[in-house]
């Protein structure tokens, strides 16, 4: 079953001379338990992708399909509780909230959903447990190290019943280890069943996708499967 159709999509941005394109006639399926990894030259249109996908911006024209749901049809107020449902992002520079112990941002998600508090937090832990942080959850933010932050950060993500993960350079900040064990993270959550869209510019890191899509100029240029060498991954995102 699709986690996430997207049909023709466009997204342009202001008129006339001035208007800029930013996703072309996008057309994107990614089934549940499928890791995307999304590759292109800076000012492709990846970030749009993943904010098109997960219903925080609508498209100017086409159709986004998250979970069976299509965003079309759906109120504002219907597509922030399908996101608080359905979809979570991991963002690079985790988004935590400094105020809040990992245990609590990961649980707030559920809570914000009418998740009852003690239930929330049981959840939440279990999704630490998931990522071996359990024995951080009374530690804030600014006490976990990068790697520490990014696996919470995919808890908070993945919490829950959530259908889709989108992550946008969730590695960027971090040594080669800790990017690698992120990807290691998001593949173990697909494996569970949870779909994955990743934006990311290393080409080793993509190279742990089912399916690698390159996006220039806005539009989808191509795909390719891996295995592959990161050295032909990054020859066909310059090409």
């Amino acid at each position: 079953m699709s986690a996430l159709e997207l049909h023709e999509v466009f997204k342009t941005y202001g008129d006339g001379p001035a208007a800029v394109h930013a996703l072309r006639d996008v057309t994107l399926t990614v089934d549940e338990g499928e890791l995307v990894a999304v590759m292109g030259p800076s000012g492709s249109g990846k970030t749009t992708l993943l904010t098109i996908a997960g219903g925080l911006e609508d498209p100017t024209s086409g159709e986004v399909v998250v979970a069976g749901d299509k965003l079309s049809t759906r109120s504002r107020g219907q597509k922030a509780r399908l996101r608080r449902r359905s979809v979570g992002y991991v963002f690079q520079d985790y988004n935590l909230l400094a105020g809040l112990s990992a245990l609590e941002n990961v649980s707030l998600p559920l809570e914000l959903d009418g998740v009852p508090a003690r239930r929330a937090q049981t959840m939440a832990q279990a999704a630490l447990e998931v990522f071996d942080v359990a024995d951080k959850g009374q530690n804030f933010p600014d006490e976990l190290s990068g790697g520490e932050r990014q696996r919470v950060a995919i808890a908070r993500a993945t919490v829950g019943d959530r259908r889709l993960v989108l992550a946008d350079e969730p590695s960027g900040a971090l040594d080669s280890v800790n990017a690698e064990g992120v990807m290691r993270t998001i593949h173990a959550a697909c494996r569970r069943g949870a779909a994955a869209v990743v934006v990311t510019h290393d080409a080793k890191l993509a190279s742990w996708a089912d399916r690698v899509v390159f996006i220039r100029d806005g539009r989808l240029t191509d795909q390719t499967r891996p295995p592959e060498t990161p050295e032909a991954l990054v020859l066909r995102e310059v090409s």
